[in-house]
């Protein structure tokens, strides 16, 4: 894929205040343009099949849909749009699920303007872009994995039991999670009594905390 002239940036971040600064460092760019802007998951997942986008940079933590299930979903209903993740956790989980993902990079919110807009100018180019202290965990992470002789772990949970266990950490009633995931009661039963046995867990309280833990909702 080429790189345009111009690349059309999609931003999603829950923040306004972010959202306002980010969008302020890559409009001055000549090559980089904010189009459009989204508050949540969702509304970025249906941005990003909608708007004419070149770039997609979501945050990792947002209501509704986390910037990982959205990107997940963006890569597989739109492949050839590129995504690059952004956080405020300096955390090696939330890297590895990115690439999972789809994304091709990973920046920090704290990072310097000049490092946000070069991660983006890397991740149009089809270039990974990870920032300096997760390039060293990856590394160490493979080394002493390969040392030990193990393989990555994979998730006791499907991405469809995380969209879930996500909305259940937010709040949200059976009937309620039914109506924004398009399923039936019955099955948002099924998956949370699966997530509980997977887990070990018993009830909303722990399925919160655990959710929390793994960055899908906002403590």
């Amino acid at each position: 894929m080429a790189v345009p002239l111009k690349t059309r940036i999609l931003l999603a971040d829950d923040h306004a205040v972010v959202r306002g600064g980010l969008r302020m460092v890559l409009d001055a760019e000549p090559d980089l343009e904010v189009v459009c802007e989204a508050a949540d998951g969702a509304e970025a997942l249906e941005l990003g099949l909608r708007e004419d986008v070149d770039l997609a940079v979501l945050d990792v933590s947002m209501p509704k849909m986390t910037g990982l299930q959205a990107a997940r979903e963006l890569s597989r209903r739109r492949p050839e749009l590129r995504i690059l993740m952004l956080s405020m956790h300096d955390n090696e989980q939330y890297f590895f699920e990115a690439l999972k993902s789809g994304a091709s990079g990973y920046v920090l919110k704290s990072a310097a303007n000049a490092e946000f807009v070069e991660a983006c100018r890397a991740t149009m180019r089809g270039e990974p872009f990870l920032y300096p202290s997760a390039a060293a965990a990856l590394i160490r992470d493979y080394l002493e994995r390969a040392r030990r002789g193990e393989e990555t772990p994979t998730d006791p949970l499907t991405p469809r039991e995380l969209d879930v266990l996500k909305l259940i950490a937010e709040g949200h009633t059976s009937e309620e999670i039914a109506e924004i995931l398009h399923i039936s009661k019955k099955t948002v039963d099924r998956h949370r009594a699966n997530i509980l046995e997977k887990l070990g867990m018993r009830n909303r309280v722990e399925l919160t905390r655990y959710a929390i833990r793994r960055g899908l909702v906002e403590p």
